[in-house]
């Protein structure tokens, strides 16, 4: 059974750095090759980002606050240690779920922003992570703020859900 995180990775794992959501600073590739049970957000590869995207109504959202993967259990006790964050939903602080270490399977494509070689891998992932029910039609504010370290992120997403569109189906296998 693949775990939201493993799959979450391996969708991070589909793009090239130029499309990769993670990389994206303004919610231009936020619809690429999502799943069609949860819609995925991301953070940053390290920095800030103000992005816009159209979610469709009925998916829940999972997003990382911080996280990462690694082949060394104690890189994940080494970034837990210090790992911190927040995210908030139309100003109200949402529950953050923490995941010091657990087992995940990816699947990285060709060219992948993560810089691994095409296939299926194992690892262990870890990090500080939201899950956001299905919003209400209309628009919402996100904004999400994590550091371990040195590394920090701060992303602030203007979603749009609904919007009049049907549900995108998915563009390629994130499973």
């Amino acid at each position: 059974m693949l775990t939201t995180q493993g799959r979450w990775w391996s969708w991070a794992a589909t793009e090239p750095y130029e499309t990769n959501p993670i990389a994206d600073e303004t919610g231009e590739f936020c619809d690429l090759n999502q799943p069609a049970d949860v819609w995925f957000l991301a953070g940053t590869f390290g920095g800030t980002a103000d992005r816009r995207c159209v979610v469709p109504l009925g998916r829940p959202i999972v997003v990382p606050i911080v996280n990462m993967y690694s082949f060394e259990e104690q890189d994940c006790a080494a970034f837990m240690r210090g790992a911190e964050g927040s995210a908030r939903l139309d100003g109200a602080d949402l529950p953050v779920e923490r995941i010091d270490r657990q087992a995940i399977i990816v699947t990285a494509a060709s060219n992948n922003a993560l810089d691994e070689p095409p296939g299926t891998f194992r690892a262990i992932g870890c990090g500080l992570w939201a899950n956001i029910a299905p919003l209400t039609p209309g628009s919402h504010s996100l904004q999400i703020r994590g550091r371990s370290g040195d590394f920090t992120i701060s992303v602030d997403y203007r979603l749009e859900a609904g919007a009049g569109q049907e549900s995108p189906q998915p563009t390629a296998a994130s499973t």
